[in-house]
């Protein structure tokens, strides 16, 4: 049996579970995936490292990794591939025994769905709300996918002042800034993307003034429960072109599953689960 799952908090709603254990039994594998929720269990951030090396003593092939652990699991593990190195956060942890490699799959996810699910869309000037970790990612494939200026705005002002300057340390100069949450200007704004947990069931206010968002930007969310977050409900009441998270979570997990199993996951078909658990 293949045993996986994924660590981090508020993410009993997650489709994570569903969408492995769908693809595996498409495959003809016994696979099992469990959630490891420190908000429900009641677990204090310090249990993340003897949890990781438990799992992996108990045979687990690995655990998929969310908020609020994608940067703080690095110092954990014993190697990081090189998509964990690129962005600067992890993901995925694949377990090879007891040794603990560091994958990142949020990238390649979104930036297959935003070039899919928003094709043509204007990128000379882009804002993303957060720089955690998965906002490290988003940025990443921002930038990677064309976007002139990347500018960065989150509730703490040094994360967004360093996530800026280490993707212009490797895009180029000035191509991400760092913005004041209080200060934004959105009219020279082409496109939103929020890449924190707001807008998830536990959180679900919009991480950015309603009025910021204009009719000619385009809107992503990475959060995928609920799949209409009130940003994008928002958005699509302005007349804004929408992208949830269902393509970003699809790509990722997929790749995940891959990483985990050894076997090729077929995309379309864990679309088509994501759709049927909706």
């Amino acid at each position: 049996m293949l045993r996986t799952g994924l660590i981090g908090r508020s993410i009993l709603a997650s489709r994570s579970p569903w969408l492995h254990e769908q693809e595996a039994r498409a495959q003809g594998l016994d696979l099992t995936y469990t959630l490891f929720d420190f908000t429900a269990e009641e677990r204090p951030d310090s249990d993340l490292s003897p949890l990781l090396h438990d799992l992996a003593a108990q045979g687990f092939s690995g655990v998929n990794i969310t908020y609020p652990f994608k940067q703080a699991v690095i110092p954990l593990l014993d190697e990081l591939a090189e998509s964990a190195e690129l962005v600067g956060a992890v993901n995925t942890v694949e377990m090879r025994g007891r040794r603990l490699i560091g994958h990142n799959t949020d990238m390649t996810g979104f930036q297959g769905s935003l070039a899919e699910g928003l094709p043509g869309a204007a990128m000379d000037r882009v804002l993303q709300l957060g720089a955690g970790g998965a906002g490290t990612a988003v940025g990443t494939a921002l930038l990677m996918l064309g976007t002139g200026v990347l500018e960065i705005t989150d509730i703490d002002s040094q994360r967004a002042r360093e996530l800026a300057a280490r993707l212009s340390a490797r895009f180029g100069k000035d191509r991400a800034v760092a913005v004041e949450s209080a200060t934004l200007d959105t009219a020279r704004i082409d496109g939103i993307v929020n890449s924190t947990p707001m807008g998830m069931a536990a959180y679900p206010d919009p991480a950015i003034d309603p009025a910021l968002i204009l009719q000619h930007h385009w809107v992503a969310d990475i959060v995928y429960f609920p799949l209409e977050t009130t940003l994008l409900r928002i958005a699509r009441d302005r007349g804004c072109r929408v992208l949830n998270g269902s393509g970003m979570a699809v790509g990722q997990a997929a790749l995940a599953f891959t990483i985990f199993t050894g076997h090729q996951a077929d995309k379309a078909r864990m679309q088509d689960s994501f759709l049927s658990a909706a």
